[in-house]
């Protein structure tokens, strides 16, 4: 796994990624647009050994929920906003856990000392699993605007103990 800056390359590739239902929430519409967000500085592209990208974290503003601000979950300025998303194709298959590591790892050398927040769709509850099981808290629940619709958003913070900067 490698983590670089996000190419105008990887955001084409990336924006035509398509997820089956109900995970569909998350595909992009291959546009300008969608282009121009993965290029906004606030993403980073995740590739194999061969160079393909298989993912990518975002943090930022990029990475939060619409919702979250009248839910106050923004309010903690100890934290940085952290979103992810892989390959439709390898989910699903036991590589999340290390996959969401590898992204905390890469924000806590970004942003040192600081805690790592996320807002997750409430129904994907894969998901969730896996952030729990990375140490993630659920700290709250609300509902965002998503393409017309209302949907269920959960808040979770991880913060990092002086035991795991140590190891």
């Amino acid at each position: 796994m490698r983590i670089q800056p996000m190419s105008p390359e990887f955001a084409a590739r990336i924006s035509t990624w398509r997820y089956p239902a109900p995970y569909d929430f998350y595909s992009m519409e291959a546009d300008e647009e969608d282009i121009s967000e993965l290029m906004n500085g606030d993403y980073a592209a995740v590739t194999d050994a061969a160079g393909n990208p298989f993912g990518f974290y975002c943090t930022g503003n990029s990475a939060r929920v619409a919702g979250g601000y009248g839910a106050g979950l923004y309010a903690d300025d100890t934290c940085v906003d952290y979103g992810l998303g892989m390959k439709p194709e390898l989910t699903g298959h036991g590589a999340g856990l290390d996959f969401v590591k590898g992204g905390m790892a890469y924000v806590s050398d970004k942003f040192p000392g600081m805690g790592i927040r996320l807002a997750v769709a409430k129904f994907n509850q894969r998901a969730v699993k896996v952030y729990s099981r990375a140490g993630f808290k659920e700290i709250c629940e609300f509902t965002s605007l998503v393409g017309g619709e209302n949907v269920l958003f959960t808040g979770m913070v991880y913060r990092f103990s002086e035991e795991t900067r140590t190891t």
